[in-house]
């Protein structure tokens, strides 16, 4: 079993409430949720309304599939609409 984690920022152009920044940020939640199947969290930076912080959680079990799908991830967030995509991080952990 392999746990894939991805960080990923997301800076949030044109947010002046952090109501504007949360309808983003659910909106881009719901549709990596919907279309890959993985667990979404904002998981830092939730009192900047211009910055998100989120982590993205997927358990499988061979790792080549696991950074795929992290990798696609990635790349549909790249080009965001409201937002740019910032710094990124994946971690694949094994289980024993």
């Amino acid at each position: 079993m392999i746990i894939g984690v991805l960080q990923i920022e997301l800076r949030i152009h044109d947010a002046q409430s952090l109501k504007d920044k949360r309808r983003v940020v659910h909106s881009v939640k719901d549709r990596l949720h919907r279309e890959h199947q993985v667990s979404v969290a904002e998981v830092a930076s939730q009192e900047n309304c211009t910055l998100a912080v989120l982590g993205v959680a997927l358990v499988a079990s061979d790792a080549t599939y696991c950074r795929s799908v992290l990798d696609r991830i990635v790349t549909k967030l790249h080009p965001g609409r409201g937002y740019e995509l910032g710094d990124h991080k994946i971690d694949l952990i094994p289980s024993h």
